[in-house]
């Protein structure tokens, strides 16, 4: 991979297993180079600098922002430390694009806002999904009225585990679940992933919440509310499921809401099929969306994995034809390549980012709360969420951020 050499140096903070997509938005980048990368590992960082060609590897985060040759950081660290490090380097003139969820309250997203607005840097929330081809194919059909007026947004998220290696011993784990992958004609599926990874997403103190609803679902609120715009209520049901003794993810679960500009309505459905096969170059997590007009309906077939190959990634039913959209890209890879090029030029052209702080809030208020909504057992008017407080930081893993 040849990286860009242009004039905006970016360095990367945190060299996980999504690090690798961030990567390919500098991949001969003329406005911008992936300048450095930083870890508490420095053992990953090195490896991660010379498989990617990035001339510059940091001993610490106070040393990535005292560097004045740098322009802005990518910081992909776990989200207890969203607001700090971007406190910091919002103080040290950097402009920040942060992984998603922007941070675990409404508090540290205000303070976040203010920071950079008080220094004059971006700050964008990266969130991907929202520049998926497929997506964007929709929803550029959705704003032109090619469906008619709107009338409700369904999505459904399905993860599966048989044969994924983004858990631990993906062929044990098929055995026993009584299947022989070889007979069946399957290989292991997914990528692999860190289970410290998994860790502390399991934390809510550290977290800020579960790894479906708040952590991915991230991505779908976002998409939500891009599709159809800003929320007025939610209604939710979320259940746990045991992953491994003692740990729970937040699924199965079902969340409903209205949307402020009228009758329009969504569901999200989410479930977890342990013994199903998902194909995927990324996580073993597929998802579907249908969008209803007055006219028609669109669907957006796929995102990070791929269950249906065979059909188009975008489908439109309308005036009794069903139309198959096949000229995108659709690789969930690209969707990262997008929104990278969108954090570079909003430095080179002085603009606001797609994904602002301002937004990254809005989508984070309609993810805490459907969480609240699941706990008291009623719908939560988002005008009237009362925002959440923090958790003291509990667990092995509560004093990760010294490190960094």
């Amino acid at each position: 991979m040849a990286l860009g050499l242009g004039d905006i140096k970016i360095v990367m903070v945190g060299c996980g297993r999504i690090a690798t997509l961030h990567v390919l938005g500098y991949e001969n980048n003329s406005d911008a180079e992936l300048y450095g990368v930083y870890d508490k590992d420095k053992k990953k960082a090195k490896a991660f600098a010379e498989e990617h060609g990035i001339r510059k590897v940091y001993d610490s985060y106070e040393e990535v922002l005292a560097d004045q040759a740098v322009d802005g950081v990518e910081l992909l660290v776990p989200h207890f430390l969203h607001c700090e490090m971007t406190l910091q380097a919002c103080e040290a003139k950097k402009h920040v694009s942060v992984q998603k969820p922007m941070a675990m309250n409404l508090a540290e997203c205000d303070k976040m806002i203010s920071a950079a607005a008080k220094n004059g840097v971006k700050l964008k929330v990266y969130e991907n999904f929202v520049f998926y081809p497929p997506y964007r194919l929709a929803k550029k059909m959705f704003d032109s009225g090619e469906i008619g007026d709107p009338v409700s947004i369904r999505y459904k998220m399905n993860t599966g585990s048989l044969g994924s290696q983004n858990a631990p011993a993906a062929g044990a784990r098929a055995k026993m679940a009584g299947v022989d992958m070889k007979a069946a004609g399957l290989e292991q599926t997914g990528w692999k992933v860190d289970p410290m990874t998994w860790a502390w997403r399991m934390n809510d103190s550290l977290s800020g919440g579960g790894p479906l609803v708040f952590d991915d679902g991230y991505h779908k609120f976002s998409v939500i509310i891009d599709m159809f715009g800003d929320v007025e209520k939610v209604s939710a049901w979320i259940d746990t499921t045991q992953v491994v003794p003692g740990l729970y993810q937040d699924c199965p679960a079902m969340i409903m809401w209205k949307h402020k500009s009228g009758k329009q309505y969504g569901v999200w459905d989410i479930v977890d099929s342990r013994d199903m096969y998902i194909q995927s170059k990324y996580y073993c997590c597929d998802e579907r969306m249908e969008i209803t007009g007055s006219r028609g309906i669109l669907w957006v077939t796929r995102c990070t994995a791929t269950m249906m190959p065979e059909v188009a990634p975008v489908l439109m039913y309308k005036d009794g034809k069903l139309t198959e959209y096949w000229d995108m890209p659709s690789d969930w890879g690209d969707s990262f390549i997008d929104s990278t090029l969108d954090f570079i030029d909003s430095i080179k052209n002085d603009r606001e980012p797609i994904l602002t702080g301002e937004r990254g809030r809005e989508v984070l208020k309609f993810s805490l709360a459907t969480m609240d909504s699941a706990k008291q057992g009623k719908e939560i008017y988002l005008d009237d969420y009362e925002d959440k407080k923090l958790k003291k930081r509990k667990g092995f893993f509560g004093a990760f951020g010294k490190h960094w």
